[in-house]
């Protein structure tokens, strides 16, 4: 089934509208960086429970492939990187799936030679992926991300900063803070948000 937001009440329900909140959420993520094979994030709440987390599926240094899962242990999605692309390319599926049927979106820098850090991100259902459904633009010097919905819109989904503090740098881990506005996809943002940490962000 091909994804698609919807427009009902201006909701962007990409993965499913259970993620989403009639208000703004602040969620907490949290990257490992002293585990190779344990979950390298945690996607914490306001009140420091464990919502979700993105593990490696085999090999953490080779950062091919990641699941999302619930705090069951459940994945929800599949995150793959795609092989030989010159513009590193993710692909983003349903559950443990990597059909194509089960594609949800995919996510890609916007090019090689852009020193604005731009990512696209395309709906299973824009296949010829000449106008992006979502733009994400980052800045490295302030460890921040804005993800918005279309190619020039202003419409802002959610933010991304980064917050370190003296116990996350004692545990080997890094701290963001991602502000999800309402009525938008929980796990939609930190799939981007993982996915984003792979393509740009380098591992200080």
């Amino acid at each position: 089934m091909a994804a698609q937001a919807s427009n009902q009440s201006n909701t962007v329900a990409i993965i499913s509208p259970k993620y989403c909140s009639p208000s703004s959420v602040e969620l907490g993520i949290v990257r490992k960086f002293m585990s190779l094979c344990e979950g390298d994030f945690d996607v914490l709440d306001i009140n420091g429970n464990i919502i979700f987390t993105a593990k490696e599926k085999v090999l953490a240094f080779l950062h091919e492939k990641k699941f999302i899962l619930d705090p069951a242990g459940k994945p929800i999605l599949t995150l793959r990187k795609k092989a030989m692309t010159a513009h590193s390319r993710w692909q983003v599926f349903r559950g443990e799936s990597e059909e194509l049927k089960d594609l949800i979106f995919t996510v890609k820098k916007h090019s090689l030679l852009d020193l604005k850090l731009q990512v696209d991100v395309f709906l299973a259902n824009n296949r010829d992926e000449q106008i992006c459904d979502f733009k994400i633009k980052c800045s490295l010097f302030e460890h921040s991300c804005v993800i918005y919905t279309g190619e020039d819109s202003s419409t802002i989904i959610a933010e991304m900063h980064k917050k370190p503090s003296a116990k996350s740098i004692l545990l080997g881990k890094t701290n963001f803070m991602v502000t999800v506005n309402p009525n938008v996809d929980h796990v939609f943002v930190v799939a981007l948000i993982v996915v984003l940490d792979e393509i740009l962000f380098v591992r200080y």
